[in-house]
């Protein structure tokens, strides 16, 4: 599938348009996640591109040096919103916040950590590590069912 994206400061309000040959089953499922009340996709930037990202892809979301990144199996994308404003739209799906300065995708893990007195390491499916803070520790527990 291809997907463009045409900027014009012009337009009040976003519009979709759809051109092919016949309806297919990945156009189904494209129409219903844009009926969903919160698209699924994330607008991520990258060498000037913008990609449109399936947070079902996303391993993580976190802030580093001034800008908020969303780390993918295809590589880093700039986003251009702050964490608290991410976090509400992420809410009631795999992703959970473990420190002021990351979000994690919970169907990306491959192993939680407890053994480190005090801390959790959170291993990911691409073998990158992060912490969650002693703040965030009783949310994780509770999300763990620990």
């Amino acid at each position: 599938m291809q997907v463009e994206i045409k900027i014009d400061p012009s337009m009040t309000e976003p519009k979709i348009i759809v051109q092919t040959a016949s309806m297919t089953d990945e156009l189904n499922d494209l129409l219903r996640r844009l009926s969903e009340p919160e698209p699924r996709f994330i607008a991520g930037f990258r060498e000037g591109d913008a990609r449109l990202l399936d947070r079902s892809g996303i391993l993580r979301i976190y802030a580093s040096g001034g800008k908020v990144l969303a780390q993918t199996e295809e590589g880093e994308f700039s986003l251009r919103q702050r964490l608290y404003e991410l976090e509400p739209r992420l809410r009631g799906e795999s992703f959970v916040r473990i420190s002021n300065s990351e979000i994690i995708n919970l169907k990306k893990v491959r192993r939680f950590d407890l053994s480190i007195a005090g801390t959790i390491c959170v291993s990911l499916s691409d073998g990158s590590t992060s912490y969650v803070s002693r703040r965030y520790i009783p949310k994780i527990k509770s999300v763990l069912g620990l």
